[in-house]
């Protein structure tokens, strides 16, 4: 058998042992890049070119818990609300502690199924939640996009579920009469100012403690403005104070939170009578469409983008709903 080989063969034979891989190893890998490459030795080095680009991506990217840090940390930076950087915290530590794994996942790795699955587990039992969740997450993705963690967004292709919102039942005569009487009271005076704001204005609670009555409240125009420092969604808006007058003292404690609830306690809500968030916004809504019948105002009040939600949230029908409408926006 003809043993010899040839100048190129022996210098191929060099080539290869000069990589310190065992030359079988060597020529097996070369062999296949030439089947990628269909037998074309151009192909076979595009072929090649590619497979080092996306290893190359592979290696640079992090654990999902990572990219939370660096999402949560500039969130901080940009001056994100308390509350808001509170809020993303809180839904990505759920969603590692339902979805064992997840932290140490790496980002390029994690595809729109993973998602779905990591969401459903985290919040499949809330749709409002699971939306909520869903937007959290997809920021987490789009921070690793800016840093070049991952290539694309996989939460853009999960379907966002639908929220059905059922209608709200306000805050009866008796008992707007109740949290008015006890903010009359020496003890919850203080906190008068900021019980008008929500229930004749419709003012978030979060939105009252921030404001700053010397510098939000026009008294001689009776109008409040709430600024996009101070809204919750981040738009600025301007409300009618109505029944100013009614107003004795114009300050907005501090400790509202504690406040808050010690005056809503002194009314009669407690363990056996829970207090609804928001009840008083919804309150203000109800009988604002019930007295005034305008959308259009009410959504701007409101502050909310359309109408739609009005529509369908606040169309309350229970007995004497006109009549106290009436009785509630007398100005």
């Amino acid at each position: 058998m003809d043993t010899e080989i040839s100048e190129s063969e022996r210098a191929a034979l060099e080539v290869l042992r000069s990589t310190g891989v065992d030359v079988l190893e060597a020529a097996l890998v070369a062999r296949e890049a030439l089947e990628c490459g269909r037998g074309r030795i151009r192909r076979a080095r595009e072929c090649v070119r590619l497979g080092a680009e996306e290893m190359r991506k592979r290696e640079k990217t992090v654990t999902f818990r990572k990219a939370v840090e660096m999402a949560l940390e500039e969130r901080e930076k940009k001056n994100r609300r308390a509350r808001t950087v509170t809020d993303f915290r809180y839904y990505c530590k759920r969603l590692m502690a339902r979805n064992p794994g997840l932290a140490e996942r790496r980002m390029r790795g994690i595809t729109s199924d993973d998602c779905r699955a990591y969401l459903q587990a985290g919040y499949g039992e809330s749709p409002s939640q699971y939306r909520k969740a869903r937007a959290i997450l997809s920021g987490v993705f789009s921070t690793s996009i800016k840093h070049d963690w991952c290539d694309s967004n996989p939460v853009s292709r999960v379907e966002v579920p639908e929220v059905v919102e059922k209608p709200i039942e306000p805050l009866t005569i008796e008992e707007v009469e109740r949290l008015e009487a006890a903010a009359q009271l020496p003890e919850h005076r203080d906190m008068q100012l900021s019980l008008h704001l929500m229930l004749y204005c419709g003012i978030r609670p979060t939105e009252v403690s921030r404001i700053d009555p010397e510098r939000d409240i026009d008294w001689e125009h009776a109008q409040v403005l709430v600024r996009p420092t101070t809204s919750k969604t981040g738009g600025g808006r301007v409300v009618p104070l109505r029944k100013a007058d009614a107003i004795t003292v114009r300050t907005i404690p501090r400790r509202w939170v504690q406040r808050w609830h010690a005056l809503r306690s002194k009314a009669g809500w407690n363990q056996s009578h829970p207090w609804q968030p928001d009840i008083c916004r919804h309150t203000f809504a109800t009988y604002h469409a019930a007295r005034f019948r305008n959308f259009a105002a009410l959504q701007l009040e409101m502050g909310h983008r359309d109408s739609s939600l009005l529509r369908t949230r606040y169309v309350y029908a229970g007995n004497d709903t006109e009549a106290f409408a009436q009785r509630y926006f007398r100005v």
